[in-house]
């Protein structure tokens, strides 16, 4: 892997660390991110944080390779219990479920303190980690989908403020498909949605099918909650 070129969806994270950011890159992989980071845009400290011994290993040999041995501290742990309180201000965690994003930065909590930005990318349930930030008071400040490899991904940025205030009009529907990803209405969002809309309706025309127990009730009473909110979604087009 030559870390000077990311894949798309690394890059798109790395764009959002702040120049001169002090980075926690939590489930690191092989260290391709802090290594870019360091070689072409000059962060000045990097922890690549793995919890599993192949990938840290993997991570070690190429901060070697890369000569970055003094810039980026390769280390094996569990979420952020690979930062010392006040080592970094920013944290970038991509490519796990949006709901195990969110329980590291809540199991973590006491080391957020000093951190300024999360740049998160969540490859299912980005609604896990904008719950987590209104609970926590980060304010979403952007958001990006993208598409890689037939796979759809979204980043998501927060920093401290108002967590209320990029949802202006419907939290619900915010919450689900992104409050600035609605706004930006671009093709991929609209297959992303169109797409999950389809797989719904199959959900709820099979349980249709099944005993109509209070539990399979339920679920169709929120599949057809969430389909209003994507129909919804998809019309701010012309707003």
């Amino acid at each position: 892997m030559n870390t000077d070129k990311l894949s798309a969806r690394l890059a798109t994270v790395a764009k959002y660390v702040p120049k001169g950011a002090r980075l926690a890159d939590i489930g690191s992989d092989h260290a391709y991110l802090p290594c870019f980071l360091a070689k072409n845009e000059g962060i000045p400290f990097a922890i690549a944080g793995e919890v599993a011994v192949g990938p840290c290993q993997s991570a070690e040999r190429n901060v070697l390779a890369e000569g970055l041995a003094d810039t980026i501290s390769v280390r094996m742990g569990d979420g952020l219990e690979v930062i010392q309180q006040g080592e970094v201000d920013c944290i970038t965690i991509a490519g796990m479920g949006g709901a195990l994003i969110a329980s590291i930065l809540d199991n973590g909590k006491e080391k957020l303190t000093t951190v300024k930005r999360l740049v998160l990318q969540p490859n299912i349930s980005a609604i896990s980690i904008r719950k987590w930030f209104i609970e926590n008071n980060w304010e979403l400040i952007d958001e990006e989908i993208l598409e890689e490899d037939g796979k759809i991904y979204e980043i998501l940025i927060g920093e401290r403020g108002d967590p209320y205030k990029p949802y202006n009009t419907n939290l619900d529907m915010g919450l689900l498909v992104g409050p600035f990803l609605v706004q930006k209405q671009d093709k991929t969002f609209k297959r992303k949605w169109t797409a999950e809309m389809k797989n719904w309706q199959r959900i709820y025309e099979a349980l249709e099918g099944a005993t109509q127990s209070l539990e399979t009730l339920e679920k169709k009473r929120e599949i057809i909650d969430k389909i209003k909110l994507v129909e919804e979604a998809l019309k701010h087009e012309d707003s």
